[in-house]
């Protein structure tokens, strides 16, 4: 059955437009499901195409594949860094395109439906997100530096970090943007559905955006139990920031800024985005950064809340109440 409602404020009081954008397109299960798995698919098959071909090359003389927390080891393959970057993220761009592509023909209404109900993409509060984040996590990593020295060395102040920069800029917008759009707008929506509230799309997108890391190199060195509730608390954060803004907009640019932030600045041996990047951390303590994590994240949506004037908190866990829907068979 499909829910098709025909007004254009198809929920009651004051719902959002994000929120009330699903109700309005076609919302069958298998809608969503073919919607959530096969950006996936194309992804991890058309788009590590030419990863796998760099892979096979490296093989064909029988030499063994270096790994490196489960992934090719870049460095020990002569590979440079930059180039096994651009490979990582490419299958993230597929993935993005192809989200875009199917939400009308699936749900018959517009992509910006997913982003903030349809209205324009508000580029500002995108930007301010991600210079806020960046400019909190600049103050983190000068902290981490000065009290301890010596768990941070020196690693590229070469030209290279400039072609790093580059890259982040171009190809890390679409990574944090797809899972996004993926979690906090697409399966979000969907979930509200579903469901008919918020809090439990927040609560299964987050843990369903925490799974989907399960298979990074942090992950397998340091733990499932331990490195799994960090992902799932970043998808809470962004959730919060998304029901509280009505779109994901801020979601994307803290999420897109989070990661070129770490990729240009900090790496570690086990990170899943291998980068040569400014600084090399030598030892680390996950549950440390974790509790830095959540610290970092409190003083950005304590600042959103100000900046924005967020006062509603029932925009977390109220009910969706639908109004003049018709089963659109």
């Amino acid at each position: 059955m499909e829910i098709n409602t025909l007004t254009d404020a198809p929920v009651s009081g004051d719902e959002s437009p994000f929120m009330a954008a699903p109700f309005r397109g076609k919302n069958a299960f298998w809608r969503y499901f073919l919607g959530g798995v096969a950006p996936f698919l194309v992804s991890n098959i058309i788009g590590a195409i030419p990863l796998a071909i760099v892979i096979i090359s490296y093989t064909l003389d029988g030499s063994t594949l270096p790994q490196k927390g489960g992934m090719p080891d870049f460095e020990l393959m002569g590979i440079d860094l930059n180039l096994g970057f651009a490979l990582t993220l490419f299958p993230f761009i597929l993935a993005f395109f192809t989200v875009v592509w199917l939400v009308k023909p699936l749900h018959n209404r517009s992509f910006g439906t997913v982003i903030n109900g349809g209205r324009k993409v508000r580029w500002g509060k995108m930007l301010f997100s991600a210079f806020l984040w960046i400019a909190i996590s600049a103050a983190w990593l000068f902290w981490s530096v000065r009290t301890d020295p010596g768990n941070f060395s020196l690693n590229n102040t070469s030209r290279t970090l400039l072609i790093l920069a580059a890259l982040s800029l171009l190809l890390i917008p679409f990574q944090a943007a797809f899972e996004e759009i993926i979690f906090r707008g697409y399966l979000m929506q969907g979930f509200a559905v579903l469901t008919r509230n918020r809090w439990l799309p927040i609560l299964i997108t987050s843990l369903l955006f925490g799974l989907m890391h399960s298979l990074n190199p942090e992950v397998r060195e340091y733990g499932f139990f331990t490195m799994i509730p960090q992902y799932v608390f970043f998808g809470l954060v962004f959730a919060v920031l998304t029901m509280f803004d009505d779109g994901i907009e801020l979601a994307i640019g803290a999420h897109a800024a989070n990661n070129a932030f770490l990729s240009v600045f900090v790496t570690h041996k086990d990170s899943a985005l291998q980068t040569p990047a400014m600084y090399e951390q030598l030892e680390i303590y996950p549950w440390k950064d974790f509790i830095g994590l959540v610290a970092m994240s409190v003083v950005f949506v304590v600042i959103m809340a100000v900046v924005y004037r967020w006062k509603d908190i029932r925009k977390l866990y109220a009910r969706i109440t639908v109004s003049d829907s018709v089963d659109a068979g």
